[in-house]
């Protein structure tokens, strides 16, 4: 089974060297581990560093971009170079280790057992966010109130970054019809997901907070993830998101 990791980043030099090496690091039956930077030409010399790190191992794998930068091209671009590679399994996840790689276990281990999209949470039981402040906890519940209604996604944490996929998911939700340029495809993928009828399961996760680096998320970010998140159901209700509309509806929390 093979199981592309897609990592994008953007200044992450002080993370990304030791990210990688522990994913690689992980022992998952049946599963060979690769990592894939999608780095935006960071100019703290993110792809550097993996670019040297992919000359002495086949297993990481780097995509330096120059060019129509931002998170949500970048993810895009990380998951049509895993399918192209012949992926079985992708996951994707942020570089500053507020997802650890202790949990990827967990999420493949809940698509061998039935699920479409594992989905990384917070806030199913087991699941923690005790990291961060206040302010920002609140912050991430109001807008998962918000995105969760908007877009009628079951899920305790609409806004997890921490996912992993069968092949035939990123198949089929069209990715080349994607809207979003930014954080915002995290929803998307969910939404377009949920649309086509796949099984997500939400699989307990600890959220923490970056400890090297500055994180990306600002007022004006925020802002921009709602708003798309509106367009994504204005097209839902125009019948444009998809060719074909989907037929059913299932998602399964942990």
């Amino acid at each position: 089974m093979k199981t592309v990791v897609v990592v994008p980043t953007y200044n992450e030099a002080l993370n990304v060297q030791p990210l990688t090496e522990a994913l690689l690091a992980l022992q998952v039956p049946d599963h060979e581990i690769h990592v894939l930077v999608v780095d935006d030409h960071s100019p703290d010399g993110t792809w550097q560093i993996v670019e040297k790190m992919a000359q002495s191992n086949p297993h990481v794998h780097l995509l330096h971009r120059t060019t129509n930068r931002g998170r949500g091209l970048a993810g895009i671009e990380g998951f049509k170079w895993a399918l192209k590679a012949g992926a079985d399994r992708v996951v994707e996840m942020d570089a500053d280790f507020s997802h650890h790689p202790k949990f990827v276990p967990d999420l493949l281990a809940a698509l061998q057992a039935g699920a479409d999209v594992a989905s990384g949470s917070r806030f199913v039981n087991g699941g923690s966010d005790e990291d961060r402040g206040a302010s920002r906890q609140i912050i991430t519940k109001m807008a998962g109130i918000y995105i969760r209604v908007l877009l009628d996604l079951p899920l305790k944490d609409a806004s997890s970054g921490f996912r992993a996929y069968k092949r035939h998911v990123l198949e089929a939700i069209e990715l080349d019809r994607f809207i979003s340029t930014g954080p915002s495809i995290v929803q998307e993928v969910f939404f377009r997901s949920r649309q086509k009828g796949f099984i997500i399961k939400e699989v307990p996760i600890s959220f923490l907070d970056r400890k090297l680096g500055e994180t990306k998320l600002n007022v004006k970010t925020l802002f921009k993830v709602l708003g798309t998140v509106f367009q994504l159901r204005v097209l839902q209700i125009k019948g444009e998101l998809f060719q074909n509309e989907p037929s059913r509806k299932s998602t399964q929390r942990a």
